[in-house]
């Protein structure tokens, strides 16, 4: 668990952290380094859930050394799954980091939406979804390792 106190928000707490596979955590597939070592860090106080279309069909591969589970998406359409993911875990409790198109519902429907961008880009979508914006991904995840950050970042 993760509780920040946000000056004009109050007091949050976090359960989970979801994140999207390909753009997000992975370049073409293959995981971005220092996200293994960050995600193994956050597990200690998070569940970690992978969501995934799997484009590459690498990631279960790629993140064979992360604490945490892999799901990986069957239907065509991801962005409705991917919203009902985040409401089955409690919703308000959910950090979700995503990049594209897909990941839009979910960063608007979790408690703390960060939108990633990154070598694969970024959705308008996803953008205009997210809570906060985030260079890149090992940037995004050290908000998180470091809350003071959210503080500073989300305060009213």
């Amino acid at each position: 668990m993760i509780k920040v106190n946000i000056p004009g928000k109050g007091s949050v707490v976090y359960t989970h952290i979801v994140l999207d596979f390909n753009g997000t955590i992975s370049c073409d597939g293959v995981l971005i380094p220092g996200v293994e070592d960050r995600l193994n860090r956050l597990a200690e106080n998070l569940e970690v859930h992978i969501l995934t279309a799997d484009t590459f069909g690498l990631c279960r591969k790629s993140c064979q050394g992360i604490r945490g589970t892999i799901t990986i998406l069957t239907s065509e359409t991801g962005a409705p799954v991917k919203e009902k993911f985040i409401e089955e875990l409690g919703a308000d409790k959910v950090i979700a980091l995503g990049n594209g198109t897909n990941d839009a519902l979910m960063l608007a429907r979790s408690g703390l939406g960060i939108v990633v961008t990154g070598p694969e880009g970024t959705s308008a979508k996803a953008l205009l979804a997210a809570d906060i914006v985030a260079r890149d991904i090992n940037v995004a995840l050290d908000l998180l390792l470091n809350t003071q950050r959210l503080v500073a970042t989300l305060r009213a």
